[in-house]
């Protein structure tokens, strides 16, 4: 696969000035998607073939996402209260504004139950990310988070890109390496060298990270992939425009019939079946992010994939856009 080439696009915003966005082409081919060595929705690996794509080097920043803001004037889903007739059986008054917070735990939890470090912050959005008084001093050029799917979606239409379908987005995460393990080889730490920003500890209890560097960090702080991308592995989950599925399809039993840029399910087949009153749709995320641990999530990796409605927005979920030749 050849070397990633440079590109930039011009956007034009309503009051007819304009600013470049660099871009980097993935030139696009056949790869295996997924895996069979891990969880469970990762599989089966099947061949795909994805065209060639522009992509941004690193996810959306604070930066970029509040030049947005302030251009148009968007409030995102977790500075808007929530729709009771979305959310039947909701308690009254919790149907405000707000996010989930990643909150580390004291001790080590009795059971899975995602509940125990994951809180629902009234106030919590993309500009307070702590909920309360926190604000982005400090990180302009870290992702920004507490986006829901239909943001990531506003901020692509403004800038006329669109958000990566999961195979582009694997494609370009593996950076040209064949069915390795990692954006980056196939050790995770090689030469006990981190190569993302995961959880380093036992999680969700004790991080070994320097005070104050314990969640997200800013962009290009870790080495890129073989495209020269930047974050596909850790930092944040990103989204993308696919809705989930609990598997990948069989391998074609031809080489004609391979997959070629494949989408997503039927909105209506991603709904979780444990809320059967949730009409909410899921999207697949792809990325992992810094709440990923060896002891606890291992989805630091290409093939990794993981379900989130699109109503909502965490501290640990970003995104970033691409450009297809033909949109």
């Amino acid at each position: 696969m050849s070397v990633s080439i440079l590109h930039s696009i011009e956007r034009h915003d309503a009051l007819g000035k304009s600013s470049e966005r660099e871009l980097i082409w993935i030139p696009g081919g056949t790869f295996k998607m997924g895996s069979d060595r891990h969880y469970p929705e990762e599989a089966p690996a099947h061949p795909v073939t994805v065209d060639g794509f522009w992509i941004q080097p690193t996810p959306v920043t604070n930066r970029q996402f509040t030049e947005f803001v302030r251009a148009t004037g968007y409030v995102t889903v977790a500075e808007r209260a929530p729709d009771a007739r979305d959310y039947p059986g909701a308690l009254p008054e919790m149907l405000r504004a707000g996010s989930l917070v990643f909150t580390p735990m004291k001790e080590m939890p009795v059971s899975k139950d995602i509940r125990q470090w994951w809180k629902f912050k009234f106030g919590a959005n993309w500009r307070r990310p702590l909920g309360g008084m926190s604000n982005l001093r400090g990180k302009l050029d870290h992702p920004v988070v507490h986006v829901a799917h239909a943001d990531a979606r506003a901020y692509a239409d403004w800038m006329g890109l669109d958000l990566p379908t999961e195979a582009e987005w694997e494609f370009a995460a593996r950076g040209g390496l064949e069915d390795a393990e990692y954006a980056w080889g196939d050790q995770f730490m090689p030469e006990d060298r981190s190569m993302a920003n995961t959880w380093q500890g036992v999680f969700p209890v004790t991080s070994q990270k320097p005070a104050g560097e314990e969640r997200t960090s800013a962009v290009c702080s870790f080495p890129p992939n073989g495209y020269g991308l930047y974050d596909m592995i850790g930092n944040v989950w990103e989204w993308t425009a696919d809705y989930w599925s609990t598997r990948h399809p069989e391998p074609a039993a031809k080489t004609c019939c391979i997959p070629k840029n494949p989408r997503g399910g039927e909105a209506e087949a991603s709904y979780d079946p444990r809320l059967p009153a949730i009409r909410i749709a899921r999207r697949v995320l792809k990325g992992g992010s810094h709440l990923c641990a060896p002891n606890y999530c291992r989805r630091y990796r290409p093939a990794a994939r993981h379900a989130e409605p699109e109503d909502t927005s965490t501290s640990h979920v970003g995104f970033r856009c691409i450009k297809r030749v033909h949109m």
